[in-house]
């Protein structure tokens, strides 16, 4: 798959991706789900993803290259949450019937903007720098480096998040719930799937510079 990119031209490929997940997943974010009797929000669906990019970037790339996808990823949500309120703002012909479904799904609280981007900027910095710190002290365990920099990213990101966005909306101990379980199964995710980054992180390592 790999095999006829180089790193600078993957490194591309991944800004996108990047950019792609965190754009949807503050689309779907705005939704919860029941989890075995757990609240969660629909980001996490896609959320993993983002931190596994993110553990390859800042694995192969370093942490200034990986700081600089994070930040372009935060801009260009930034440009989207923009478009997506003046589209709500203007007048819609009377023949089109979905304006209050599409302010529903693209439209977004000042409450829920701050917390998402409080969270993603806070948790994707801290996941990328921790992957470094990780490296290090010691190179080879790339297994330790993965999930311990996902448990760090992963818990401020809920905490943030689910503070800033939900606190006074709901019981205290439900909240506190709410961000372990998020955690939790964002952490689990990638533990299942490491074996996957494992393959992505060794393919792009052996990759030409150019």
């Amino acid at each position: 798959m790999f095999e006829n990119l180089s790193k600078t031209e993957l490194y591309a490929m991944l800004c996108g991706v990047f950019t792609a997940c965190l754009i949807i997943s503050n689309i779907i974010a705005g939704k919860t789900f029941d989890f075995f009797s757990f609240t969660l929000p629909c980001g996490v669906v896609i959320f993993p993803v983002i931190y596994i990019v993110n553990d390859v970037l800042a694995e192969v790339y370093g942490y200034e290259k990986a700081r600089k996808v994070i930040l372009l990823g935060f801009l260009m949500n930034l440009v989207a949450v923009i478009c997506y309120n003046i589209t709500i703002m203007l007048p819609a012909p009377v023949f089109f019937e979905n304006s209050d479904a599409y302010s529903i799904v693209l439209g977004s609280t000042f409450r829920l903007l701050l917390a998402s981007f409080a969270a993603y900027l806070v948790g994707s910095l801290v996941n990328a720098k921790m992957m470094v710190i990780l490296k290090k002290w010691n190179e080879e365990k790339l297994f330790v480096r993965c999930i311990v920099s996902t448990l760090f990213g992963e818990g401020l990101d809920a905490i943030i998040f689910i503070f800033i966005g939900f606190f006074g909306t709901m019981p205290l101990e439900a909240l506190l719930v709410m961000i372990l379980v998020q955690a939790l199964f964002k952490t689990i995710y990638e533990i299942i799937v490491y074996p996957l980054t494992k393959i992505v992180i060794t393919k792009v390592k052996g990759l030409p510079e150019i």
